[in-house]
């Protein structure tokens, strides 16, 4: 069975910024990567990357089944302010069967700041060209696609303060 990374971001757009080329690399690693989108839009440009979009709330609305993730992607911003999220996200860290990452700011309140800190995934060439790619096809600017994406990391019920 693939490793299962599910990603929740609040655009297309967002994630291709902060995370696309890592996004890539998973999936060229042989990772089913999933993307749930919360401010709908154009989803090309996680197609570009190798990546399966799905609307947010239609998600959250399925019933849990199936393989639990591997690993969990968020932007921080977006954990913040949605309560679901902020949930699920919660609960699979304290169950501590997948590693969480976050990107951006603000650092969520409900989370440990010296967890982490900042780890960066270096692209590989390949991740470069494709997310250079997808940030044209997200009317972003290419020249923004640099060499590192920056993370947080989480991986147990440490990061709640509950260790």
């Amino acid at each position: 069975m693939k490793p299962r990374l599910v990603v929740v971001t609040s655009s297309p757009a967002e994630v291709v910024r902060c995370a696309g080329g890592w996004l890539f690399d998973r999936a060229m690693a042989g990772w089913e990567v999933l993307v749930l989108t919360a401010g709908g839009g154009d989803t090309r440009p996680l197609r570009i990357l190798g990546t399966c979009a799905i609307d947010l709330e239609t998600a959250l609305a399925l019933p849990i089944r199936g393989p639990r993730p591997h690993a969990i992607a968020v932007g921080a911003d977006l954990f913040s302010a949605h309560g679901q999220v902020q949930d699920r996200v919660l609960r699979a860290l304290e169950e501590g069967k997948a590693e969480v990452r976050f990107w951006g700011d603000p650092w969520p309140e409900e989370l440990d700041p010296g967890v982490s800190p900042p780890v960066a995934h270096r692209l590989s060439v390949a991740a470069r060209a494709f997310k250079t790619e997808a940030l044209g096809a997200a009317a972003c600017p290419t020249e923004i696609c640099e060499a590192t994406e920056m993370f947080r990391l989480t991986v147990s019920a440490r990061s709640l303060g509950k260790a």
